[in-house]
C-alpha cells in the first residue's frame, strides 16, 4: 500500500464503515473525511470524526506507519497539534502531538480490491491504462473533466510565460513578440528563436519596419545562420550578410551559435530559415501586434492578422544553401492555428487575469471552441478509443490529459481513474 493510494481510500471513503474503532477500541464514525490540503501541513483540513461519545473537528494525517508521525517530525510542529486523527496502514506504536496529548489512530479499513485495482492501472502500457473503462464514462462527466483539463492547461502555460513577462519587466508587447517566435520554431527550434527574439528586441525591429530586407538582415544576422555560409555566389545572400553585418556594428549585436538551429528530419516548410523569413514578413506588416489583439478576438480577424508571405528570394528557396522549385511560402493555416493555441489563447489568459478581466479569459476559451481539432498521433489514439477531439479545446484538453495525467500515471488524480478505481 502506497501512501498516496491511502489518502485517496480515505479521501473518497472507499473503506468499510461498518464497526470502526481506534487503535485503542473505541468507536469511529467518520461524518466528514474533511478536504484535501495539496500545501504543507496536515493531509485532511476540517475534518468531522465522532470518537467514543465525543464529536471532535480538526484536521487528519495519513501515514503507511504510525511511526512515519516521528519520522516526519510531526510531533514537533505546531501545524499539526489540531490533528484528530492519524489514519494508518501499519500501527507500529503510539504517536502525540506537539504538546503531549496522544492522538486516536485508526488502522483504515480500505477495500480489498483497491490496491489491486491501482497497481493495474499503474502496470498497464497501453496508450491510456483505463482505456477498458472509457465506454463506462458519461459524456457529461467527460465534457465537464475535459473543461476542467482546460483551465488547468492554460494556466500551466500562463505561469510558464510569466517567466518572460518578468524578463522582459512586464512589457506585454515586448514579451508577446519573444513567445510568439518561440512558437515559430515549434518544439524543435523554439529554444533557438526565443534566444533570438531576446537578443533583438522588438523596438529596434521597429526602427525598420517598413524596410523587409533590413528586418531579415536583423533576424538572420543575429541567428548565426548567415556566418555559417563562408562562400556563396548567391546575390541575395551576399546583400543579407553586408547589410547584416553593418546592422551589427550599429547597434553592437552579438549574434548567435548557428549551430544551435536543428534541421534533421523536419519538412522544409519548417526550416528554421524559412519561419524567420515568415517571422520578418509579419514584424513589417504588423505594428503593436498584441494591441490589436486585445482590442478585437474575432477569430476571422485574429487569423488575418497572420497572413503574410516572405521575401521574393523564399519562393524559390528553403535554405540559403540550393533553389528549389518556386512554392507559397506563406504562413500557413495550421501554423496560424498553433500561434493561435500556443500563443494568442493562453497569453490572452493571462492579460485577462493580470488586468481583472474575465471576459477577456472567457474570450480565450471561446477561441479555442472556434478552431478545429489538431491533429497528431495523440488525437488520433484518443479517436480509436471513440474520444473525438471537435474542436482545439477538446484537443488541447486531451493533450493535456495524455501528457500530464495518463503519462504521469496520475490516475489517482483524474476522474476517468476514479472511475477506473471504484467501479464493479
Amino acid at each position: 500500500m502506497k501512501e498516496v493510494l491511502l489518502q485517496y481510500a480515505w479521501q473518497y471513503k472507499l473503506f468499510y464503515i461498518n464497526n470502526l474503532q481506534t487503535t485503542n477500541g473505541e468507536s469511529i464514525e467518520i461524518i466528514d473525511v474533511g478536504q484535501l490540503n495539496s500545501n504543507a501541513g496536515p493531509d485532511f483540513f476540517n475534518a468531522k470524526i465522532k470518537i467514543g461519545d465525543t464529536l471532535w473537528a480538526g484536521n487528519v494525517e495519513v501515514h503507511i506507519r504510525a511511526s512515519d508521525w516521528f519520522l516526519h517530525h510531526h510531533d514537533q510542529n505546531s501545524n499539526y497539534q489540531s490533528v484528530i486523527l492519524h489514519v494508518i496502514n501499519q500501527n507500529d506504536g503510539s504517536v502525540k502531538r506537539p504538546d503531549g496529548e496522544e492522538i486516536p489512530q485508526l488502522i483504515l479499513p480500505y477495500f480489498s480490491d483497491l490496491e489491486e485495482k491501482y497497481e493495474q492501472l499503474l502496470q498497464k502500457n497501453t496508450f491510456v491504462a483505463c482505456s477498458l473503462v472509457l465506454d463506462k464514462v458519461a459524456p457529461i462527466a467527460l465534457h465537464s473533466w475535459l473543461n476542467a483539463l482546460m483551465i488547468e492547461r492554460l494556466e500551466q502555460k500562463a505561469t510558464q510565460m510569466e517567466q518572460v513577462l518578468n524578463f522582459t519587466q512586464h512589457h506585454w508587447e515586448e514579451s508577446f513578440y519573444i513567445l510568439l517566435a518561440r512558437n515559430f520554431g515549434l518544439n524543435l527550434n523554439g529554444e533557438p528563436f526565443e534566444q533570438l527574439a531576446k537578443s533583438l528586441p522588438n523596438n529596434l525591429l521597429a526602427k525598420h519596419k517598413n524596410n523587409l530586407f533590413q528586418i531579415e538582415a536583423l533576424l538572420f544576422g543575429q541567428s548565426g545562420l548567415l556566418d555559417e555560409i563562408f562562400e556563396t555566389n548567391d546575390e541575395y545572400v551576399q546583400r543579407l550578410q553586408n547589410e547584416a553585418l553593418f546592422l551589427r556594428k550599429k547597434y553592437t549585436l552579438t549574434p548567435m551559435n548557428g549551430q544551435l538551429w536543428k534541421m534533421l528530419r523536419l519538412r522544409p516548410i519548417n526550416f528554421p530559415t524559412v519561419r524567420i523569413a515568415q517571422l520578418a514578413a509579419l514584424i513589417h506588416q504588423s505594428s503593436k501586434l498584441f494591441s490589436k489583439i486585445v482590442e478585437n478576438q474575432d477569430i476571422n480577424y485574429l487569423i488575418s492578422l497572420f497572413r503574410c508571405e516572405p521575401s521574393l528570394y523564399w519562393k524559390t528557396h528553403y535554405s540559403f544553401h540550393q533553389s528549389s522549385r518556386s512554392s507559397n511560402k506563406a504562413i500557413g493555416d495550421r501554423t496560424i492555428q498553433l500561434l493561435i493555441i500556443n500563443t494568442l489563447v493562453p497569453y490572452i489568459f493571462l492579460y485577462g487575469k493580470y488586468k481583472a478581466l474575465p471576459k477577456l479569459q472567457e474570450n480565450a476559451l471561446e477561441l479555442l471552441e472556434k478552431l478545429p481539432s489538431e491533429q497528431n498521433h495523440v488525437i488520433e489514439n484518443w479517436a480509436i478509443l471513440n474520444i473525438v477531439a471537435h474542436s482545439a479545446f477538446e484537443s488541447q484538453a486531451l493533450l493535456h490529459l495524455k501528457k500530464n495525467y495518463c503519462d504521469a500515471k496520475k490516475c489517482l488524480q483524474c476522474r476517468i481513474g476514479h472511475i477506473a478505481l471504484t467501479i464493479n
